[in-house]
């Protein structure tokens, strides 16, 4: 299974730092999500980011920046629908709904599909499936391995995730609410143990 981490909305100390120890720990993707951010920002956001770590990371604004660096791809959304021309790397999108993943996935290479479980970053933002409609959406073939769970993921709900059959998971809330514990590699490691067990 993949791991993915999504940045805060909002820029933190040293995020550039705390991106490449992600990195180096084993979570196989960064994904750059700053909606507010000016394309100024995000792009000294990732020239902290040494070069070696660039193929990690994906941009979901500002996909002009893509010219200038060689991320792992570009992430669709409502607020960056289209690709620009002659985009040659990844592509993923969130979707919210089961009937979005069957459009969306034909046209990427993983698409999100949230929220499974309730949202850690978003307050009340609660789970919109029921286990019966993954084990179903499993079982249809609906969820593969394209598709990724995010929302509410942590340590303790993974296996669940594998369950239901979904490629991969991506965390955002449980992740950067414990970047000041000690305990923080030793967290992320274990993460990236049960995605790989």
């Amino acid at each position: 299974m993949h791991s993915i981490v999504i940045t805060e909305p909002q820029f933190t100390d040293n995020e550039a730092t705390t991106i490449v120890q992600l990195l180096r720990w084993g979570v196989d993707l960064v994904h750059l999500r700053k909606p507010e951010s000016s394309a100024d920002e995000l792009r000294k956001l990732v020239e902290a980011i040494p070069t070696a770590y660039h193929n990690h990371l994906v941009l979901h604004d500002h996909f002009d920046l893509a010219a200038h660096f060689t991320p792992h791809g570009l992430h669709l959304n409502h607020r960056n629908s289209v690709l620009p021309p002659n985009h040659k790397g990844a592509i993923s999108q969130s979707c919210h709904s089961l009937d979005e993943v069957k459009v969306y996935k034909t046209n990427c290479d993983y698409v999100f599909l949230s929220p499974i479980f309730n949202s850690i970053s978003k307050q009340g933002y609660a789970s919109a499936f029921t286990p019966k409609t993954l084990s179903e959406a499993k079982k249809q073939g609906v969820i593969d391995q394209k598709v990724f769970a995010l929302g509410g993921i942590t340590a303790a709900n993974i296996d669940k995730v594998k369950h239901y059959g979904f490629g991969g998971v991506a965390l955002l809330g449980d992740i950067w609410s414990r970047t000041a514990d000690k305990n923080f590699e030793q967290y992320v490691r274990k993460i990236i143990e049960i995605c790989h067990t």
